[in-house]
């Protein structure tokens, strides 16, 4: 059970991350939005291209995030110079990853046309995805700080440089798409531009917070600045399996997510505007899930057990809530939420047959999608992320085996494949469900090898 004191305690955490997040995914509808003025394609290219992004740096990243929990932990022992350590040993990852990157750029570029796009679908895919890896390093740097800030409980600092970088990033887009003050039209590539400018003003940002005076005396932070092998160790131990699973999660979604492309620009531009719905449930829950971790991290490097079983508890009811009055409000108003990327002039009849059903799924597991972020914090914040990963895996690959089978092998329509597609997510929640309130992840020899350097 929860006690409304660590109820409070979750929800003062929770809530400047929820926007943060929020605020990300304001951006991203404000992008998609502008791009469908121009036609459905560039709607879809901007989803394709940007999942391939993602997948190309989420390893990465992943290891990066686990950056929180291992942060909170240190706090927790109030081991407060060890902490700002921790950015130093991210940053040193994030630079060392970028010959991989570039590699992956290279081999990756032609990618859309060989699932089978329409070239003009797969050009525009293609000129977002390399433009976005043009900023991955500071995309994974804006990580590294972002999770030191959520570890040591500073969450309104993480809102307060993530809002202002996309109050930046929103306008900038408007003007760098369409042209406007001068500036010649760069249409989709723009969108992908302005967001890159927009993370380097925020680096920015959370540098004058990091490098604070008080701030600075307090961690130490001017003496951080070295290799130690001890958390580069903790990070590849742990984080290592964290970027792993979501390597590989991301990797089959997209695969998915191509596969279905491949049934035409109506189709992808509906999944389009479904997962740009979605994003206003999943990325704020995706606040919930770090501030879970950093919680779960702290009272674990604090040996109290007791307040961490409260925080899951807390952390399923606010989840819970606020993913089952979204999906209502999306099952209730499905039509009108999809006719607001309608393009003026265009046909809408297509996209709105596969939307409506697809809507319906999606309402159907976005409450799964609260379990397994609040679960998936829980495991993270505890160091259980071997069983995560080995879980996350063989559901995700189940999950693209299943649909190449669908798609592939049986020629079934759109609608079968995205059913299977909700199936497959409200099993994982059960899996995490299962390990969390199970206990697992309590036993003391797990715990104290997730503590150790």
């Amino acid at each position: 059970m929860y006690s409304f004191a660590t109820l409070r305690e979750l929800f003062r955490l929770a809530l400047p991350m929820v926007v943060s997040q929020g605020a990300f995914a304001l951006m991203m509808f404000a992008d998609r939005f502008f791009l469908s003025r121009i036609d459905a394609t560039h709607v879809a290219a901007s989803l394709g291209g940007g999942v391939s992004f993602f997948l190309t740096v989420c390893f990465f990243n992943g290891i990066l995030s686990y950056g929180n929990a291992i942060v909170a932990q240190y706090y927790g022992q109030r081991r407060l110079e060890r902490c700002p350590q921790v950015v130093t040993q991210g940053a040193l990852i994030a630079l060392g990853s970028q010959p991989l990157i570039l590699l992956a750029a290279f081999l990756l570029g032609d990618m859309f046309l060989w699932m089978g796009h329409e070239p003009a679908l797969a050009a525009l895919e293609r000129t977002y995805f390399l433009t976005l890896l043009g900023g991955a390093f500071l995309f994974l740097l804006k990580n590294t700080l972002a999770s030191y800030f959520s570890g040591i409980g500073r969450t309104r600092v993480v809102m307060i440089c993530d809002v202002i970088g996309v109050c930046l990033n929103v306008p900038l887009s408007y003007v760098l798409i369409f042209g406007k003050l001068g500036l010649p039209a760069l249409g989709i590539a723009g969108a992908a531009l302005g967001t890159v400018i927009a993370a380097a003003f925020t680096i920015g940002l959370y540098a004058l917070f990091y490098f604070n005076a008080v701030h600075a005396a307090q961690f130490k932070v001017r003496e951080s600045f070295q290799l130690d092998r001890g958390i580069l160790r903790r990070f590849l131990r742990l984080g290592f399996p964290s970027g792993l699973e979501v390597f590989i999660g991301v990797g089959t979604f997209n695969l998915f997510l191509l596969l279905y492309q491949a049934y035409g620009v109506a189709e992808g531009t509906a999944m389009a505007i479904v997962f740009n719905w979605d994003m206003l449930s999943y990325v704020p829950l995706m606040g919930l899930n770090i501030s879970v971790m950093s919680l779960i991290g702290r009272y674990v490097g604090a040996g109290d057990l007791s307040r961490a079983t409260q925080v899951i508890s807390a952390g399923l009811l606010i989840g819970l809530g606020y993913s089952g009055v979204l999906a209502l409000c999306f099952l209730m108003f499905r039509v009108p939420l999809l006719e607001v990327f309608a393009t003026p002039g265009a046909d809408f009849a297509p996209i709105l047959a596969v939307g409506q059903p697809m809507m319906v799924g999606m309402a159907c597991y976005m409450m799964a999608d609260a379990v397994i972020l609040v679960c998936g914090g829980t495991l993270r914040g505890a160091g259980d992320t071997r069983w995560m990963m080995g879980t996350s895996i063989a559901v995700h690959v189940a999950m693209l085996l299943l649909q190449v089978w669908l798609i592939l092998g049986l020629a079934v329509g759109p609608l079968v494949s995205w059913w299977g597609f909700v199936a497959t997510l409200i099993a994982n929640a059960v899996l995490y469900g299962w390990r969390v309130l199970g206990g697992y992840w309590r036993h003391p020899d797990r715990l104290a090898r997730a503590l150790a350097d």
